[in-house]
Formats: structure tokens, sequence, C-alpha cells
């Protein structure tokens, strides 16, 4: 998916280099203009669900982009719209070889796997995990366990379903 200095993904490292999420922003705006959030979601969407970068990487490396004159931004309807500029635009094809580009998940051997579905998994577990986060000072004890329980039974058939042999897919 991610192209660049790294082959593939390797758990607990980081997916893209020190400073590569400018050149991630930089590709999103060249297509459209968009805000902070748009851009987090987009990212994510790009990435199959496997990178989300958060606000505070996102809004200063904008931040950083602003200042160095490389996007310009409006208020529109209580939001920042970033807007790529010819400066940008320039930074943007003159660092070609440092930019990092979306396509297939970053995990040789994956072909089979459908990224859409993949996605959709992806963001069903991150809407748990925000429900739980939001809910996290009103839910009793006697509901937190409960979640426990089945977050637990969950984990463990999903286990069991990965390591499961799939002939059909077996070849």
């Amino acid at each position: 998916m991610f192209s660049g200095g790294r082959r593939g993904f390797r758990p607990n490292e980081p997916m893209f280099q020190r400073g590569d999420i400018k050149y991630l922003i930089l590709d999103l705006l060249k297509d459209k203009n968009r805000h902070g959030y748009e851009i987090i979601r987009e990212l994510e969407e790009r990435s199959f669900g496997f990178y989300s970068p958060s606000p505070g990487i996102v809004y200063p490396t904008l931040q950083w982009l602003e200042e160095m004159g490389y996007v310009s931004s409006v208020e529109q309807d209580g939001k920042k719209i970033y807007t790529i500029t010819d400066s940008g635009t320039k930074f943007h094809e003159e660092n070609k070889s440092q930019r990092i580009g979306f396509g297939k998940p970053p995990f040789s051997g994956w072909d089979h796997v459908s990224g859409f579905e993949f996605q959709d998994t992806m963001q069903a577990l991150r809407d748990i995990g925000r429900m739980l986060a939001q809910s996290a000072r009103t839910l009793s004890l006697d509901k937190l366990k409960k979640i426990n329980m089945i977050v637990k039974r969950t984990f463990e058939e999903i286990t069991e379903i990965i390591r499961k042999p799939d002939l059909r897919n077996n070849q």
C-alpha cells in the first residue's frame, strides 16, 4: 500500500519515517481542498485502516506546510479548509523520490484479502474503541465487566477463526 523506503509493514514499527506525513497530505490536497479531519479520514480509508494519523500529527503538519507556503487555508463553516499552493505543488513534484503512495495493503501475500472488507472490519473495531472511550466515565462496574467478557470471548473466537486452516484459500 505504501511504497518508499520500506518493504512491507512490520508490527511495532512505524509505517512511515518521521516527516513523511507531509507528502501524504500534499498528495491528498492536490486532488481536492480538504479540512483536517477529512484528511485524517481519507488517509485512514486509503490505507485500508492500517494507518489513522492522530490530530496531533496532522494539524501541526498542516501548520508547518502553511508556514512554508505549501498550503493555504480559509475559514469555511467554522473549519479551516486547506488548499495546496503552486509552491506546494512544486515541492511535491521535486520530492517524488520521498513521496509515499497508496496502493495495495502493505503486507506481501495479501492479494487474496479484500482491502475493503479488511477496512470495514478495522473500522468496526475502531468504532467499538471510540464508543467505549466516550462511555468510560458513565459505565457501571457491572456493565464494564460484561463488556470485558464479551471482548475477551470475541478475541478468543477471532483467534480460533484465524488459526483454523482455510482449505479454500490454501493453494
